[in-house]
């Protein structure tokens, strides 16, 4: 299912089941795909936030969200949330929609702005990011090299 997937973009998954365990979720909810995010990518997230919204910031508005429930093992399986499909879903159609042979962390970014009934799109657009403007800067090929 992730062969498509840049090292980076999986180890968002990866991150994201460690915060579902950390926090005692029954799945992986679009706030964890988020907090794997956060994880993996700073420096994207950082290209895109206000400057004068700092990315911790992002952190503790998901964390104070959240709430905190018992622990439980990385080793069973979590399944992912309808939403988060679906920002796995949208991550594809970006990455093709950007003529992309690959799905990494932009994509991945993209897609949880495009599930805006999500906690993760809320706290990204309560930030002052939004799909129009990342995506355009996304259109431009170079946009990694600056």
């Amino acid at each position: 299912m992730f062969e498509k997937y840049t090292e980076k973009a999986r180890r968002v998954i990866f991150f994201a089941r460690y915060e579902v365990s950390e926090h005692g979720a029954s799945s992986i909810e679009t706030e964890h795909l988020l907090l794997g995010l956060l994880r993996e990518d700073k420096a994207l997230l950082s290209r895109f936030l206000p400057a004068n919204v700092p990315i911790e910031v992002l952190r503790e508005q998901i964390e104070s969200r959240i709430g905190q429930g018992e622990k439980i093992s990385t080793s069973i399986e979590i399944p992912l949330s309808e939403a988060s499909k679906n920002v796995l879903k949208y991550a594809v159609e970006e990455s093709k929609g950007l003529s992309h042979r690959h799905i990494g962390t932009e994509h991945l970014l993209l897609g949880l702005l495009r599930e805006q009934e999500s906690l993760a799109a809320g706290v990204l657009l309560g930030s002052g990011m939004n799909y129009s403007d990342v995506r355009k800067v996304m259109e431009d090929d170079s946009w990694r090299l600056s």
